[in-house]
């Protein structure tokens, strides 16, 4: 697999600063060039995009640019007489203090990371003064007669070193009112206490956050962070109580602030590349290729002998039995592996070069359990979005069309993951609200709500919210009248949600239209439209008059047509509904009324590679052996391929006996087959059906 189609580490983290030291034996014709490309890099930066420490990033630019005079004026120098050696040690450390003060720089400019800059404002103005004391040292220690190589050198290497030595570099006096008055706020939202909007919008302004996008950018970039320290195993870091404050702030601003979603920026969809030349020109392109696979590194790390490569190779290396440095041969003394960001970072600016994107998510374990959070991360965040959720509910109930219309989306981006945001919108009441909107005659409206009920069904007292406002009808119905083919879509999987509950499900199928509706979306519906039918009949089907409306309304014939379908996953739905349906006679009736359909199932349990569709399949042929009668069974134990597929499923072959015995009497009646050995003692009975056999997690409806 190519480097760049692989899954990629995660990007460098905010506010780490990660370099990589020139080595000893590097010349100082090329330290300059790579320090000359990193100076133009740090220089070309506008004063003017950075919202918060702004006269310190002022001061560091300036410094820049007279030191980017400097280099200049020492390349024309070398042009005559060669740099001395003793010139890499001042070069070096100019080098490491500009790659740092690039990131450093970059970071306080970075778009939806504003916020966040601006509550770690004394950390940056710290590491800002340290990197311009390391430029003022570099330049004292360089030897005289590389500073002396010109009059213009000289007073140029003494303006730098003056400057960074003086230079102040503190957080703005607004810098530091604003973070205190977000601390302010969020004091204010542990408390339920509304903040002022005059203080909210002062804040949004001293760091140019001026639309609907712009705080849907920050938001996003917290939960990032969030998830990345919950992926660090960082579960108790104080920091994330602060991330969750400050998501639930800017949500707040998001909803009380802006009247409308507008229209996204095309700079915003865009991150801004790091620039090709960051990545050093002295770097060899063959020293990021991994000594085992030889293949880029894209999660690169160091082992105990200092030899670097793949996280993927060594450890695999490693479990080979070979505990040994492929590289060296040494023994490994320890199988601690240490990332190794400054090759990391390297490797990131060369695929970004080649124009390879780097996508990274956090691992669906911490994914799910922020999604599974009951309870928000402190007091502040809990008190922010019950705020939020409050104003959202009122523009629902009695805003205007254009304000309902944008609540109605804020619900639904509220609702999408995370439990609590869920638990508040069931507590204020949302449900009865959103159901009224249903009516409306704007399709995204319609889409929004049905969405939002969508991920409130996954809550418990969000299903019970629902069915009491009765919304069961509205929700059958719209799966056939919703505006948009994704509401009807949703509108399926509301009632799978909701068939987990017996009492909802008999509530259900006393609807004459729901089990109808759901077996034609199931046949004339979309992928994910088919998908949340099975799925929901699946569910439904609790007893034999939902098995007779199936039965009436076609459905067997339906799935007959779906087991031809070139998605697997289809099939295997398709089969498990036909052996719900097998449960009851009318059922197996239905599907034995197709000899071709009971064929091309002995030809699914022969060739199906997934093992729970072979589960449904073995138990449907069981029902049928049982509500068909010993005929059914002889019919069944003629087909040739069928006792072979069962005799290698050895757990599953037991389900029936009928029709091994049938198959055993149709073999003994063959001349020239061979005998087949009675069995000493009959099968005990078990459940039949998949009754028993519940579906995947991966068969639950997409929404």
């Amino acid at each position: 697999m190519p480097p760049h189609e692989r899954k990629s580490p995660p990007a460098r983290r905010m506010l780490a600063l990660p370099a990589v030291c020139p080595c000893e034996a590097i010349s100082p014709g090329t330290l300059l060039a790579s320090l000359l490309t990193l100076a133009v890099d740090v220089a070309a930066r506008d004063a003017g995009t950075f919202p918060v420490l702004r006269r310190g990033a002022g001061e560091a630019l300036r410094i820049t640019r007279v030191l980017l005079a400097f280099l200049e004026e020492l390349r024309e120098a070398s042009a005559a007489a060669p740099l001395p050696g003793a010139a890499v040690l001042g070069l070096s450390e100019l080098h490491v203090a500009m790659q740092k003060l690039r990131f450093l720089l970059a970071d306080c400019a970075r778009r939806g990371a504003r916020v966040w800059v601006l509550m770690n404002a004394e950390l940056v103005a710290s590491e800002l003064r340290f990197f311009l004391g390391s430029v003022a040292t570099a330049m004292d220690v360089l030897p005289a007669d590389v500073v002396g190589a010109s009059v213009e050198a000289q007073d140029l290497a003494k303006l730098v070193s003056e400057q960074a030595w003086r230079a102040v570099v503190r957080p703005d006096a607004d810098d530091g009112r604003s973070a205190w008055s977000v601390r302010s706020m969020l004091a204010k939202f542990k408390s339920s206490a509304t903040p002022h909007a005059e203080d909210v919008r002062m804040v949004l302004g001293r760091v140019g956050i001026n639309s609907w996008w712009d705080c849907a950018e920050e938001v996003a970039f917290l939960e990032a962070e969030l998830l990345e320290r919950l992926e660090d195993g960082r579960e108790n870091d104080n920091d994330l109580v602060l991330i969750s404050g400050l998501m639930a702030f800017l949500v707040y601003c998001r909803v009380v602030l802006f009247d409308r979603v507008d229209a996204k920026k095309a700079d915003a969809a865009v991150p801004e590349p790091m620039p090709a030349s960051s990545c050093a020109a002295w770097t060899s392109q063959e020293a990021l290729l991994c000594p085992i696979t030889l293949e880029l590194m894209t999660d690169p790390v160091t082992v105990a002998t200092g030899q670097t490569y793949d996280r993927t190779s060594i450890k695999r290396w490693v479990k080979s039995g070979c505990p040994t440095c492929p590289v060296t041969g040494e023994k490994l003394r320890s199988a601690q592996f240490v990332p190794n960001v400054a090759v990391r970072g390297i490797v990131e600016q060369l695929l970004i070069s080649n124009g390879a994107s780097l996508h990274w998510q956090p691992s669906n374990k911490h994914r799910s359990a922020v999604d599974k959070t009951v309870a928000a991360f402190g007091p502040a965040a809990a008190g922010g979005v019950r705020l939020a959720v409050a104003c959202l509910i009122a523009r629902l109930s009695r805003g205007t069309p254009e304000e309902q219309k944008k609540a109605a989306y804020e619900v639904r981006k509220l609702a999408k993951r995370n439990v609590f945001h869920r638990a508040c919108l069931v507590e204020a009441d949302a449900v009865p609200w959103l159901l009224h909107l249903l009516s409306s005659t704007d399709a995204s409206v319609q889409d929004n709500v049905m969405a939002s009920l969508l991920n409130l069904s996954k809550h418990t007292a969000g299903r019970r919210a629902l069915v009491q406002a009765g919304g069961l009808s509205l929700i059958v119905d719209s799966v056939n009248v919703a505006a948009k083919v994704e509401a009807q879509q949703n509108a399926a999987a509301i009632l799978f949600y909701l068939s987990s509950n017996s009492d909802y499900c008999k509530e259900i199928g006393r609807i004459p239209e729901a089990i109808p509706t759901l077996v034609h979306l199931m046949s004339e519906g979309t992928y994910r439209g088919r998908k949340n039918a099975l799925v929901s009949l699946y569910g439904v089907l609790q007893g034999a008059a939902s098995i007779a409306k199936m039965v009436s309304a076609g459905a067997v014939a339906v799935l007959a047509n779906l087991l031809s379908s070139d998605r697997e996953d289809i099939v295997n739905d398709s089969v498990a509904l036909l052996a719900r349906i097998a449960e009851q006679p009318a059922g197996a009736t239905a599907v034995l009324a197709s000899s071709e359909l009971v064929t091309r199932l002995v030809d699914f349990l022969g060739t199906s590679s997934s093992r729970s569709g072979k589960d449904h399949c073995v138990a449907l042929l069981a029902s049928l052996c049982r509500h068909g009668g010993d005929k059914v069974a002889a019919l069944m134990g003629k087909m040739p391929g069928l006792m072979p597929t069962l005799a290698q499923r050895p757990k599953a072959a037991w389900r029936l006996p009928r029709l091994a015995a049938a198959h055993a009497r149709a073999r003994a009646r063959t001349p020239r087959g061979p005998q087949a050995q009675p069995s000493s003692a009959r099968t005990p009975a078990s459940p039949h059906g998949p009754a028993s056999l519940a579906f995947p997690a991966r068969h639950r409806p997409r929404g």
